[in-house]
């Protein structure tokens, strides 16, 4: 039987491409390459990867550590994350304290932590929602349309242990990306707390996340004589910006023209016809915010005031200094009915659970999805995209070299956190 999968022209018909192919006939070593490298840097406890797939290439373009579209997952397949979060949870504690976003009654987002809470209560632990706002002081209740209202309790102090005024939680669990900056109620907690605060987007770079699955990436690819370039963007960044006031616009430029000549040159060693792009993005931040596309150094020197506007600010009105540019991968999935996707792959711990096609139909294969008008299709990914079966269909298979660059930016991020807790980064 065919695990239900969106109507995609390009996942469910036709011959597998020459990288997955190559994936698939070295799954044993790729998994036990895996099974040695999470038993010494345990997997971040959940993470969402966006993926960009060129048929000749395949790449992570950003790694979430506080995903947010669990409502965007097939249902069926709720179970894997159960089953995830019970193995890397494990029976040492109960309580649990979940976080989200301040101020938010965005629908979608609340559906997400509606999802999210129904599993880890299916997974037998106690939850509860955490506010961290100052105000007010009393529980609020959050409406969910079809659905039970949300509870969110005030957060208080006590010692170094974090807590709501009837209930002492054992571990927390971050859901707020701390955009805005980590508040002293989390600092120097003795609690367990997933992910730590120090992940959160004020203080994380996506280059630096990037730096490591580098690292990675150049571990991985020669044990199943892989040209690492085929599975990691080229990147660059640069600091000391000032969008508005064009302050470093120059040496901007300058870097997005040596990105572009470094992908040409790839482009032109494999004979493809391509037009090379870059994405310049804020170096922090998530929500597809501060974020262009550019094919030609020039277009940086010409930015009018409206896109200039739109790259000096991000999420909780924060100023872009820091960009990274990273090389642009085509998009060569799409709907039956030709609209682009890209697929998301959401990951417990070091298990696939699941993911979706975010997919746009007014936009093209090089544009940025993440943006008003996008919607999701959701994908099954069974028994957690560990292992192929060989029985699957091609669009099985796809999934499967999915799961496993997925699992490569897990690792990348997992060796990030560890980085920061040793106070190395």
């Amino acid at each position: 039987m065919l695990h239900a999968v969106p109507n995609l022209t390009t996942s469910q018909t036709g011959p597998l491409l020459p990288i997955e192919a190559h994936i698939l006939q070295r799954v044993a070593t790729i998994e036990s390459w895996f099974r040695d490298e999470w038993f010494k840097t345990p997997a971040p406890l959940m993470s969402s990867v966006d993926l960009r797939h060129a048929g000749f290439k395949l790449a992570p373009v950003d790694t979430n550590l506080f995903p947010a579209g669990f409502n965007n997952l097939n249902p069926e397949f709720i179970p894997l994350c159960v089953q995830a979060l019970q193995s890397c949870l494990g029976n040492n504690c109960q309580r649990i304290l979940l976080i989200p976003e301040n101020h938010t009654r965005n629908q979608f987002y609340l559906q997400s932590l509606t999802v999210l809470r129904e599993t880890l209560l299916n997974a037998g632990y106690q939850v509860r929602l955490g506010n961290l706002s100052p105000e007010p002081a009393e529980p609020v209740s959050l409406e969910v349309d079809g659905q039970d209202s949300l509870i969110l309790e005030p957060v208080l102090r006590r010692g170094d242990r974090i807590a709501l005024h009837d209930y002492d939680p054992c571990v927390v669990i971050l859901n707020n990306d701390l955009s805005a900056g980590i508040p002293d109620i989390l600092q120097n907690l003795e609690q367990s707390i997933e992910p730590i605060p120090q992940l959160g987007w004020a203080t994380r770079l996506k280059s630096v996340h990037f730096r490591y699955y580098d690292d990675v990436v150049n571990e991985f690819a020669p044990l199943i004589d892989l040209d690492p370039w085929l599975i990691n963007p080229i990147f660059s960044e640069v600091s000391d910006l000032d969008f508005m006031a064009k302050t470093g616009i120059d040496r901007l430029s300058v870097e997005v023209d040596g990105v572009l000549q470094k992908v040409r040159e790839r482009y032109r060693q494999m004979g493809r016809q391509d037009k090379p792009y870059v994405v310049v993005k804020a170096d922090s931040g998530t929500y597809g915010m501060g974020i262009i596309v550019v094919h030609d150094a020039a277009e940086i020197l010409s930015l009018n005031r409206k896109q200039r506007t739109k790259m000096a600010k991000i999420k909780g009105n924060q100023n872009v200094t820091r960009v990274m540019i990273q090389e642009g991968v085509y998009s060569f999935e799409k709907m039956a009915d030709g609209a682009v996707a890209e697929p998301v792959v959401y990951m417990v711990g070091q298990y696939v659970v699941g993911g979706f096609y975010r997919v746009h139909r007014s936009l093209g294969a090089n544009d940025i999805l993440n943006t008003p008008g996008m919607h999701f299709e959701p994908l099954a990914f069974a028994q957690a995209c560990n292992l192929p079966k060989s029985s699957a269909h091609d669009g099985y298979h796809r999934f499967y070299a999915y799961g496993v660059i997925a699992r490569l930016a897990a690792l990348a991020a997992a060796r990030e956190a560890a980085a920061l807790r040793q106070g190395t980064v």
